[in-house]
């Protein structure tokens, strides 16, 4: 069903009063004039609509909400705890789940730091009532519930949590996000926590010993880990203690781009030789390369190619890690908080990235740009959604 999306108009917390339950912002998708379709043939264009209705389209990490029009209000909109979902703009997209990673490093609600675990369960309790009261979207649990969002005209949402910093040193914490429906965690964001070291430290110590055993504890919950912000050995020491295969949901190639933000072959390999899976990000700054120094959708292409070429095509997909809103001016408003300084450089600041500005932008371009250059039906089913579907299977509970 893919492209037939059954969005009813439903607009996030519409059975709220605005300005007497919760206080109105000016939010926006972005600007007009920074959309990009990847050009195609009228064959072309047919192909990839008929893909999108026969596939399963899955992004691996994004942050499908609505943010402030003026980022001078950011601070004021996070600290309300109700970040707005982009129904309308998702049922746009030729997604059928996403994996929605909250409020990530601005998680500010109660904090001027962020990853508490009052400001995580106020973050994800607020979402799910949402989600609670319209039908387009749904809470996903099981991998059931992805085919029945395709085939029902309908998107799954995956609770993700990119940091663990608010588990602390409490192991059953892990089940009770899994009860308050988080199907994916991240070990550590870019600062050290209490299970390893993340990207944006000057040493990495590994995965603790309390580290493994919220690995192990996620194995047996059927939590999937990701590893996309830890530091190289945290990663590897993480992949090898997971009896079940692992994700690097949002990165790319540090020898394309030699950031910390982005993994080694080393890590790379040793991901897909567990059987797990990459996906490639977009998120700005990022994904750059040499020969496309000016980020969008042919530097990020050269990352999935790259790592393509490096693990083999059953080992590499998409989290394009984008939002609707200014994504650069997000990025400055939370240097701090998410890393910026110490985690990306790059030569040339872009206003947005060229194809992949938001979730909607990048779900098409991305099966525009692989049609246009040629890959099989195959190919392209397993690399949007085909092989998170494999690696899911053998994770999640059943």
């Amino acid at each position: 069903m893919g492209i037939n999306k059954k969005y009813d108009g439903y607009k996030a917390y519409q059975y709220l009063e605005k300005e007497k339950d919760y206080k109105e912002f000016g939010l926006a998708e972005g600007k007009e004039e920074w959309k990009y379709e990847v050009p195609l043939s009228k064959a072309e264009e047919e192909r990839v609509k008929e893909i999108a209705e026969k596939s399963i389209v899955i992004s691996l990490h994004d942050h499908p909400v609505l943010w402030t029009e003026d980022m001078s209000e950011v601070f004021d909109y996070n600290r309300e705890g109700r970040h707005f979902a982009a129904y309308e703009a998702l049922s746009r997209s030729c997604l059928d789940a996403v994996f929605d990673n909250l409020m990530d490093g601005c998680c500010t609600i109660h904090s001027k730091g962020g990853w508490k675990w009052n400001d995580v369960l106020h973050d994800l309790g607020m979402r799910l009532c949402d989600l609670a009261h319209q039908d387009f979207v749904i809470r996903c649990e099981k991998v059931d519930d992805i085919s029945k969002a395709h085939n029902e005209g309908k998107i799954a949402l995956v609770p993700v949590l990119e940091g663990s910093a608010m588990i602390e040193n409490e192991v059953d914490r892990i089940d009770i996000l899994y009860g308050f429906g988080a199907r994916m965690m991240g070990l550590v964001y870019s600062e050290s926590n209490g299970l390893g070291s993340g990207l944006k430290e000057k040493r990495d110590g590994g995965l603790t010993y309390f580290g493994n055993d919220a690995v192990e504890r996620m194995n047996k919950v059927g939590m999937a880990i990701d590893v996309s912000h830890c530091g190289e050995t945290t990663s590897m020491d993480a992949i090898e203690a997971s009896k079940e295969p692992i994700f690097i949901t949002h990165a790319g190639a540090r020898t394309l781009w030699d950031i910390k933000r982005l993994k080694t072959d080393e890590v790379m390999q040793a991901c897909a030789e567990k059987g797990g899976v990459i996906g490639i990000e977009a998120a700005p700054h990022t994904t750059i390369t040499k020969k496309h120094p000016k980020h969008g959708i042919e530097s990020v292409m050269d990352h999935f190619e790259y790592v393509k070429g490096l693990v083999g095509i059953d080992h590499v997909s998409f989290g394009p890690d984008t939002l609707y809103a200014d994504h650069i001016a997000l990025h400055h408003a939370f240097a701090a908080h998410l890393s910026i300084k110490q985690a990306f450089t790059t030569h040339e600041e872009v206003p947005y990235v060229k194809g992949m500005e938001n979730p909607t932008e990048a779900s098409w371009n991305i099966l525009r740009w692989l049609t246009k250059y040629g890959y099989s039906d195959d190919e392209i089913e397993k690399v949007i959604g085909g092989n998170t579907l494999r690696v899911l299977r053998k994770v999640w509970a059943k």
